[in-house]
């Protein structure tokens, strides 16, 4: 079986809410918990030969679904979404923040622009992708300490960013829905698709 990609679930209103997996959205669908569905994919799953009819058992899942429910998503929209390096560089798109330069995940730091020992947090407000060489040299300064010059600002990505960052393997239907909900500052999306 091809790899099934994972399934954008949203809230009733239409708010983005999380991925999950194929056999979650088949729980969704054989508890009727899906109020509408959105996307140009669908997927059909077969299950066991039922004994009594001889046929076998289906559920076919679109790539997004709309939950029933109260509307979890609508307050965790706005909440912060949690901060780990993948999705930090992911959001600086591998570029360092001091020099400019693309660089793989191995040779990225996550650079505190208020070193942590200087009463910064530990946020994605106060954070940087930047090479190991820049952060080498920066050290625990801040930036103008050092004769540093950010050349990008870090900001707060959206739910709908943070969806993007979490998943590789997007379909396009998927795509064109979460971008709806990307701000126009963001640096997730490009911005020629932004304004697609």
């Amino acid at each position: 079986m091809a790899e099934i990609p994972l399934i954008l679930t949203l809230d009733f209103h239409g708010v983005p809410h999380r991925w999950v997996t194929w056999q979650q959205s088949c729980y969704y669908y054989a508890k009727n918990l899906v109020a509408w569905t959105l996307g140009e994919r669908a997927f059909t799953f077969y299950g066991g030969i039922s004994r009594r009819t001889g046929e076998r058992s289906s559920i076919t899942a679109n790539s997004i679904i709309a939950i029933k429910g109260k509307a979890l998503a609508a307050r965790g929209f706005s909440q912060v979404p949690p901060l780990n390096n993948r999705e930090l560089f992911r959001r600086d798109r591998h570029i360092c923040a001091y020099c400019g330069a693309e660089f793989g995940y191995l040779r990225l730091t996550r650079d505190h622009i208020t070193p942590l020992s200087r009463g910064g947090r530990d946020h994605w407000m106060n954070v940087v992708s930047a090479c190991r060489h820049c952060n080498g040299i920066k050290r625990n300064r801040k930036p103008e300490e050092a004769g540093m010059e950010l050349i990008y600002t870090p900001y707060v990505p959206n739910k709908a960013e943070y969806l993007i960052l979490t998943n590789r393997k997007i379909l396009s239907d998927q795509m064109g829905f979460l971008v709806q909900h990307v701000a126009a500052h963001s640096r997730v999306v490009p911005h020629a698709v932004l304004r697609a």
